[in-house]
């Protein structure tokens, strides 16, 4: 009865655990991401890359800067025109740039939000429903985080072998062209953020990416085997 009742659901739970799948991918990148957008972590990168002496800015003036830019990435609204000593940090085609840059990231986290929120509502559902559903739901959370942690390997060793050219191609696929190259000599965002920052920031985030996949992943197997116990005991209750 029971496998006569599941049988028609199969297709249905097929495309949820692909959609659970690529749900937890999106859901993790995003967690990981969000520190990386933290004052504290860009003043340590920004030293890292020597920002100040990039803009002259006194340190102060540096912070302010910064700060500037990022709540209005972060927070809003994105006007972007922090002042420092009484001129504009920006000019108007950074500007643009940085409210171009607050729609790709909000569309990102949106459908992270929306991600999370699936996972949250399956792993709910597999708690809920019968025993059969909780190892599915455990082996699409694997799956995602194994297609995570694959795909951060492969970008990675693309960035170790050509970090400028893969850095060029994000630009050209989320941002016009024209629109984004900012010579660091004359422009106050590329001085803010040299190529060091990014290089140094996208290491470290593909690596804590690739950590935390491999540790979901982990607990994911644990759980699956954990999921996997009750049925074992109630296939045996019934054959007996």
């Amino acid at each position: 009865m029971a496998g006569r009742y599941h049988a028609p659901m199969r297709p249905v739970l097929g495309l949820g655990s692909i959609l659970v799948s690529v749900a937890t991918a999106l859901a993790l990148m995003a967690a990981v991401v969000v520190p990386f957008l933290s004052p504290a972590w860009i003043a340590f990168e920004q030293d890292r890359s020597s920002a100040a002496a990039w803009t002259g800015y006194a340190a102060a003036d540096l912070r302010a800067a910064t700060d500037g830019i990022l709540s209005d990435l972060v927070i809003g609204p994105p006007g972007f025109d922090v002042e420092v000593a009484g001129g504009p940090v920006l000019t108007a085609p950074e500007r643009a740039h940085m409210r171009d840059v607050r729609g790709v990231f909000a569309g990102f986290f949106l459908f992270a939000a929306a991600a999370l929120a699936f996972v949250i509502g399956a792993w709910v559902a597999a708690s809920r429903s019968g025993h059969w559903t909780r190892p599915r739901f455990w082996r699409a959370v694997r799956r995602g985080a194994l297609l995570l942690g694959a795909l951060i390997a492969a970008a990675g060793l693309v960035a170790v072998v050509a970090f400028d050219a893969a850095f060029e191609l994000f630009h050209r696929l989320f941002f016009a062209a024209g629109t984004y190259d900012f010579d660091p000599r004359t422009y106050r965002l590329t001085q803010l953020f040299p190529d060091a920052f990014w290089s140094e920031t996208s290491i470290v985030v593909g690596l804590s990416m690739l950590v935390v996949a491999l540790g979901v992943a982990l607990i994911a197997t644990r759980r699956l085997g954990g999921a996997a116990q009750p049925g074992m005991t109630s296939l045996a209750g019934a054959s007996r």
